[in-house]
C-alpha cells in the first residue's frame, strides 16, 4: 500500500481509505461478520484510514469499528469521524447541530463507541446554518488541546467556509464527493484547498456504485437504500448514466482493469493530495477497489476518460433536492 500526506500538517495515511458507512446504513442490509472481515482485510494489506460518522446507523457503525479494531494497535490506523447530523428513531434526517456543546457531547459518545482515547480527524458532517463555523471549529480546537482530537477536518463545505475555518484552526482535509462524473470541486474548492495546503478525502468515487461496473438497470434497491431516492439512479437519468459506464467499460477493458478500478485510478491521478475513500462492504469488492493502485494512467489515458465522460456528463444531481440544499459546497464556492 502506498501512502499520501493529508494537509500541510502532514498526516500520513494510506493512498486509499475505507469508507465504512455502507456496513451499517444507507445501502440496505449488510452482513456484520463480512463487514468486520472486510475491515480486517483492509488493515492487513496496509489500509490505515477508516472513515465513519456517529449517525451511520445511529452509532452502529462506530460500535462495529470499535469491535473490529479491538485487537489492533491504535497507532496502526487513523479514524476519521463525522458528527452533527441529527436523526429520529425512524432514521429520518432532522437537520444539523454543531453548537460547541453538541460538538463535545458527540465526541464523548464517539470515543466510547469506538473504544478509543482520541480521534485522528474530527469533522462536522455539514455546515450548521445556525452556528458560525468559527464557533464549531473553536470547540474542536478545545478538544485538540485536550488531546481528544488530533486534527480538524471538514466535509462538503465551500471555499469561503473552508477559509474561515482554517483561520481558526488548520484544516487537514476536506471530505467531499469527487469522481469522474462528479467534478464540481475543480472550479473553486479544490484550488482553494491547494492554496491553503488542505488535502482532499474523496468519497463517492464510484458514485455510490453507479460507475462501479456492477450496477444494472434492472437492479432494484431495497427500501432502506439511499439510491432509491437518488436522482442519478432514476428513470432516464439512469439510462443516460449507464451509457457513460459502458464507455468507461470499453476504456477499462483496453487497459486490462475493471470499470471500478479505472474510476478509482482516475481519482488517484488527480493529485497526491487526494485520497479516495472506497465504500467496500465485502472482501471481494475491497480487493477489486484496491487493485486500482496498480492501474497506471498515462496523460493519454486520462484525456480519453475525460473525453468519454466530460465534467458535466452526469444526468441528475448527486443528492435529492432537500439534501442538495444542505450542502454548503454547492451554494457557496468562493
Amino acid at each position: 500500500m502506498n501512502h499520501r500526506t493529508l494537509g500541510r500538517n502532514g498526516l500520513k495515511v494510506s493512498s486509499i481509505g475505507l469508507g465504512c458507512m455502507g456496513m451499517s446504513d444507507m445501502y440496505g442490509r449488510a452482513d456484520r461478520g463480512e463487514s468486520i472481515a472486510t475491515v480486517h482485510a483492509a488493515l492487513d494489506v496496509g489500509v490505515t484510514l477508516l472513515d465513519t460518522g456517529d449517525f451511520y446507523g445511529m452509532g452502529h457503525n462506530e460500535m462495529l469499528l470499535g469491535e473490529a479494531l479491538a485487537d489492533r494497535p491504535r497507532d496502526s490506523y487513523q479514524l476519521s469521524v463525522k458528527f452533527g447530523a441529527q436523526r429520529g428513531p425512524d432514521g429520518q434526517w432532522l437537520g444539523y447541530d454543531a453548537r460547541p456543546s453538541a460538538v463535545k457531547t458527540a465526541l464523548a459518545y464517539s470515543l466510547k463507541r469506538l473504544r478509543t482515547d482520541y480521534i485522528d480527524i474530527y469533522r462536522p458532517a455539514r455546515l450548521d446554518p445556525n452556528i458560525p463555523i468559527e464557533d464549531t471549529v473553536g470547540a474542536i480546537a478545545d478538544m485538540v488541546k485536550a488531546g481528544y482530537v488530533r486534527h480538524l477536518g471538514l466535509s462538503e463545505m465551500g471555499a469561503g467556509t473552508v477559509r474561515r475555518a482554517h483561520a481558526v484552526l488548520p484544516v487537514i482535509d476536506l471530505q467531499i464527493e469527487y469522481a469522474v462524473i462528479t467534478r464540481g470541486i475543480e472550479d473553486a474548492i479544490l484550488p482553494a484547498c491547494r492554496e491553503l495546503g488542505i488535502g482532499i478525502t474523496a468519497y463517492g468515487v464510484l458514485s455510490r456504485g453507479l460507475i462501479s461496473g456492477h450496477w444494472s438497470k434492472g437492479r432494484e434497491p431495497s427500501t432502506r437504500d439511499f439510491r432509491m431516492h437518488s436522482p442519478r439512479f432514476q428513470g432516464e437519468n439512469l439510462d443516460h448514466n449507464l451509457q457513460l459506464v459502458e464507455l468507461l467499460r470499453e476504456l477499462a477493458k483496453a487497459r486490462g482493469c475493471s470499470v471500478a478500478q479505472l474510476a478509482i485510478a482516475w481519482v488517484l491521478s488527480r493529485g497526491d493530495d487526494i485520497v479516495p475513500l472506497v465504500g467496500a462492504r465485502t472482501r471481494d469488492r475491497l480487493t477489486e477497489a484496491l487493485g486500482a493502485s496498480n492501474v497506471a494512467l498515462s496523460d493519454d489515458d486520462i484525456a480519453a476518460i475525460e473525453r468519454a465522460v466530460p465534467a458535466d456528463a452526469a444526468a441528475g444531481d448527486r443528492y435529492a433536492k432537500a439534501q442538495m440544499a444542505m450542502l454548503d459546497s454547492e451554494r457557496s464556492t468562493h
